[in-house]
């Protein structure tokens, strides 16, 4: 089933439903609030209050837009009101290696070295991002929306997304020059 189903299905009252929503998506949107913030507890509590701003708007969902669109909006406006209490923009960005990365078996543990090494970097490159430039390639890359999606859980212009993408690309490119 796809998310629009799934979601339809959970507002008619099926609770199997909104279980497969969140196992499919809470990867990602974790992982997109807790880049976007740079802190740990902060992603936690933006996390689990986007997943009950979902259980509670079900009554209002229209099947009007992709699932995935609506969910990143929801965590987008999360993020904002979250920044507007606090008066303040993010905190910088420090992150060890994902969790939920499978654990490999290598026969070369330089080759994991340096892998490690340029994960890394490129979490710290990803870091150093302007704000919108951070979220619209965390959005392209992280969860997979595309361009028009992009723009409408950012409430800007297509064009407006294409422009941060293209400018974040460059600034990876300068900031991992050398590396790989």
């Amino acid at each position: 089933m796809n998310d629009e189903t799934l979601m339809l299905a959970y507002c008619g009252g099926n609770a199997t439903a909104f279980e497969n929503l969140y196992n499919r998506h809470k990867g990602s949107v974790y992982r997109y609030l807790k880049r976007q913030c740079g802190n740990e507890a902060t992603a936690d509590e933006l996390f689990q209050e986007v997943w009950i701003n979902i259980v509670k708007a079900r009554t209002r969902y229209k099947a009007s837009a992709k699932f995935t669109t609506w969910l990143y909006h929801i965590a987008h406006n999360r993020l904002i009101d979250h920044y507007r209490k606090n008066s303040r923009l993010p905190d910088s960005y420090q992150e060890e290696l994902p969790d939920d990365i499978e654990d490999t078996f290598s026969i070369d543990p330089v080759s994991d070295i340096n892998r490690d090494r340029q994960a890394e970097k490129l979490l710290d490159c990803i870091a150093q991002l302007p704000e919108a430039q951070r979220e619209s390639f965390l959005l392209k890359e992280e969860s997979g929306l595309s361009l028009l999606d992009i723009a409408e859980v950012a409430g800007t212009s297509r064009e407006t997304v294409k422009s941060r993408l293209r400018y974040a690309l460059n600034a990876l490119r300068r900031c991992l020059r050398g590396l790989l």
